[in-house]
């Protein structure tokens, strides 16, 4: 945890880029029950002897209930809602060409860099911090800092859905050191080609989006808009509960490398349980840490992963009677964003806040892993 040191970082600029395109969870329930009734008539007599299990129908009560999700965007539509693909459908590039994931960080990153004020001449680190990258190397952030024309270093971290808040805590470590003096942090979260869509507990989860932000020392800050960074906090503990194989070691083991484990999938009661008196108790340590109590916070910007977790998060910090303003919430329509979700909440719902008031960015996930940033706006 760091904390009272000399300088003050701050948060000057952020930016959101949201696809255009949308997928509701009528749409999404519709295929995938085609889908569902079309594999038990297919395997019936599989399933009948025992072998394989039924698929379930899903509904967009059943989704609602259970996320807080009504719609996500992504990337694109294709192949996502068609029964016989169940997966979107991507073209790929040229190595001559920018990446996906490249281009939607770009998009994010120069509305962050407009909010602060900054040029490409004023920034000298670029990370890209999220749930997946499309390739190894060269970086995501290399490739990045290429096209917007950024001297000095970059590189790419994954820690699942803390990526965003763990990437910003690598931000400050580097202004703090003095390795940096203005970074660029970025989340381009793809995720919708990780998901498994024939699965009823997981194909609604996730959308896609992009998120940026500027992080700077305070003397360098123009930003008409922009927080101090009072605190950082981050904590792991290993679980398998959420897990993705994914990865080059399939071509070595002679297995699918697309099979159902190679996707994102979990035991989601269990994460529900387990994660959120992590986060809870992070949190609450950490504005102890700082003599604060969570009634002194005006805001939390959680991670954006299921309602119903982060409202058992609130509850243990708040109890029961508390705002939605508090908490703000963009899960209906985005959907979960891996570690875009807390920056999304933020981006949406900060220019409200008075001179002093504090702020709690707090991201939780696989690992597990919980990063939180305390905040007060200048």
């Amino acid at each position: 945890m760091t904390t009272n040191l000399p300088h003050k970082i701050v948060i000057s600029g952020s930016g959101v880029w949201t696809p255009s395109n949308i997928i509701t969870n009528e749409e999404l329930v519709e295929s995938y029950n085609a889908y569902a009734e079309k594999f038990n008539s297919d395997h019936a007599s599989d399933i009948a002897a025992g072998k394989i299990e039924e698929k379930p129908l899903s509904s967009a009560r059943f989704i609602e209930k259970t996320s807080g999700i009504k719609a996500r965007h992504v990337y694109t539509r294709e192949g996502i809602l068609d029964i016989d693909r169940m997966r979107p459908k991507f073209t790929e590039r040229k190595e001559g060409e920018i990446s996906n994931q490249a281009e939607i960080g770009v998009f994010a990153a120069r509305k962050a860099m407009a909010a602060a004020g900054k040029t490409a001449a004023d920034i000298d680190a670029v990370i890209v911090a999220c749930a997946y990258t499309q390739r190894p190397y060269p970086a995501i952030a290399i490739e990045i800092q290429n096209e917007l024309g950024i001297n000095g270093f970059g590189f790419d971290m994954l820690v699942a859905c803390s990526a965003a808040t763990f990437g910003l805590h690598r931000a400050y470590d580097s202004l703090m050191s003095g390795s940096s003096k203005c970074v660029l942090a970025i989340n381009p979260e793809l995720v919708t080609p990780q998901v498994n869509f024939c699965d009823r507990d997981s194909h609604f989860i996730f959308g896609d989006v992009s998120t940026a932000i500027i992080m700077e020392r305070s003397e360098t800050c123009t930003s008409p808009n922009s927080y101090e960074i009072l605190s950082t906090k981050a904590l792991t503990q290993f679980s398998n509960n959420i897990r993705s194989n994914i990865g080059h070691m399939s071509y070595a083991t002679d297995v699918d490398p697309f099979g159902w484990d190679k996707l994102f999938h979990q035991s989601g009661r269990k994460v529900f349980e387990e994660v959120s008196p992590v986060a809870a108790k992070l949190i609450s340590e950490h504005l102890a840490s700082l003599n604060l109590k969570p009634q002194d916070v005006k805001r939390f910007w959680l991670h954006q992963a299921n309602i119903n977790m982060n409202m058992m998060v609130v509850k243990q910090l708040l109890g029961e009677d508390v705002k939605d303003e508090t908490i703000p919430t963009i899960l209906d329509s985005y959907g979960n964003t891996a570690s875009a979700g807390s920056i999304i909440a933020f981006h949406l719902y900060n220019n409200d806040l008075k001179k002093g008031d504090i702020g709690v960015i707090c991201s939780f996930g696989a690992g597990y892993s919980v990063g939180s940033l305390i905040l007060r706006k200048r």
